[in-house]
């Protein structure tokens, strides 16, 4: 089954780690997707800027190795890889975005037709992917 949904990472992180800091919209959803037997996806730039947080900001609750094996088995997790598509749709998005990891976490969802869950203020008001705040 393919997703639906992308998850941004610091959605990510609270669902494995914090789950009480979601909003109810993205806790319900999450929970729907998760009892109907689907998966939301997560994409591979959300693994790069996990372990870069947690190296540097520690802004992280869990540890870094128990949220990535997580991420490895959790089979509601679907790993979205980096293409070609996906960097085109990088370039093609220009510099609207002064964080690069928002700019491919944007591009993944475009390039796949996916909902983006967020808390993130300028990917909401960018209006470039459908977000469920």
């Amino acid at each position: 089954m393919n997703p639906r949904l992308l998850l941004d990472t610091h959605i990510v992180i609270r669902w494995l780690s914090e789950p009480k800091k979601l909003s109810r919209e993205q806790f319900r959803v999450i929970e729907d997707v998760e009892r109907q037997g689907g998966c939301v996806g997560v994409s591979a730039f959300s693994l790069i800027e996990i372990v870069l947080l947690a190296e540097g900001r520690k802004r992280i609750g869990a540890g870094v190795s128990e949220l990535l094996h997580e991420l490895d088995t959790n089979p509601a997790l679907r790993i979205i890889p980096f293409t070609m598509d996906v960097a085109l749709e990088m370039a093609s998005m220009g510099d609207v975005f002064q964080d690069q990891w928002d700019r491919a976490i944007v591009a993944t969802a475009r390039v796949h037709r996916l909902t983006l869950l967020t808390a993130d203020q300028r990917i909401i008001e960018s209006g470039l992917v459908p977000v469920i705040e």
